[in-house]
């Protein structure tokens, strides 16, 4: 039996799908501390499986400022992944890897726009290539776009993407241990053909 919608993926899958999530956030802790020289340490990721509202709820309400970095995945797989980062995680990359003051994400120079971009980029890959290696499938990424602004508007993005077919995401959040209260969230939003191709590469079926 195949998925023909997420709400479909009951708990092992889910399971499953925290398990990749834990690879890629071992992957990416390795990349955040060698790039910040600070200690990351992220534990183990929550998955859910939302909708458009219920993320917007989840990252902080729809008028929350925030950083969005996007990409596209092709070959085997046709998804797109956005990575959203709050202050509290700006904060954390800027001082620590540009030793500048934070004036929250509204004020963001260019410079500091770039190197969240590239913070952004190491989640993302982290998690794809996770996905990509256990599910032995090709996976390749766009170079990522970046912008700030208000989540409903962030969100209209997706939206639009998964309109057609679902209004629901999987929304991927990691507490990073070593700075309380600080949270790293994932929108992953696959096309229901492609998380049929990542389940069959995981030995998985739908019952």
């Amino acid at each position: 039996m195949s998925i023909e919608k997420l709400d479909q993926l009951g708990d092992m899958y889910i399971d499953v799908l925290r398990e990749l999530g834990n690879i890629g956030s071992g992957n990416a802790a390795t990349s955040l501390s060698t790039l910040l020289n600070t200690a990351i340490d992220i534990g183990i990721p929550s998955v859910k499986i939302v909708d458009i509202n219920e993320a917007a709820c989840l990252l902080g309400g729809p008028e929350n400022i925030v950083v969005g970095i996007l990409a596209k995945v092709s070959g085997d797989v046709d998804a797109m992944v956005m990575f959203i980062i709050d202050e509290q995680f700006a904060r954390l990359v800027l001082e620590n890897l540009l030793h500048q003051t934070f004036e929250g994400c509204a004020n963001l120079t260019q410079l500091q726009i770039s190197a969240l971009s590239e913070v952004g980029n190491i989640m993302i890959s982290s998690y794809v290539n996770s996905i990509a290696e256990m599910a032995s499938l090709k996976m390749k990424l766009t170079v990522p776009a970046i912008s700030v602004d208000m989540v409903g508007a962030m969100l209209c993005v997706p939206s639009i993407e998964i309109g057609e077919v679902s209004d629901q995401v999987i929304f991927i959040e990691d507490d990073i241990l070593s700075q309380e209260g600080l949270t790293s969230k994932i929108l992953l939003v696959p096309s229901i053909e492609s998380l049929n191709k990542i389940m069959h590469g995981l030995g998985l079926e739908v019952l």
